[in-house]
């Protein structure tokens, strides 16, 4: 993978997670979650497109296809987890 393709993915799966925080909303710590579960799931994407070889949405080198459905993924499992609160005695 080139450096501009990198430098792009980066940019896009801290967009995604930026993003979900601005629609979602939350405190710095959400926003932080929301950004590394942005890049986790864009660069898994990423790498288990390049493994199958699919080649759905591509740009370049970057399988945005997979990246973003995958990001997605991680974006609302974690908003989704995020929600429970445990129960204080």
């Amino acid at each position: 993978m080139t450096l501009p393709a990198l430098l792009i993915g980066i940019l896009i799966s801290t967009l995604y997670g930026a993003a979900f925080h601005l629609w979602r909303g939350g405190s710095l710590w959400r926003l932080i979650l929301y950004l590394i579960l942005g890049w986790i799931g864009f660069w898994l994407g990423q790498f288990i497109a390049v493994q199958l070889d699919w080649s759905v949405g591509s740009v370049g080198q970057l399988h945005l296809g997979m990246a973003t459905f995958f990001s997605a993924i991680f974006l609302f499992g974690g908003y989704w987890l995020s929600q429970v609160e445990v129960a204080r005695k």
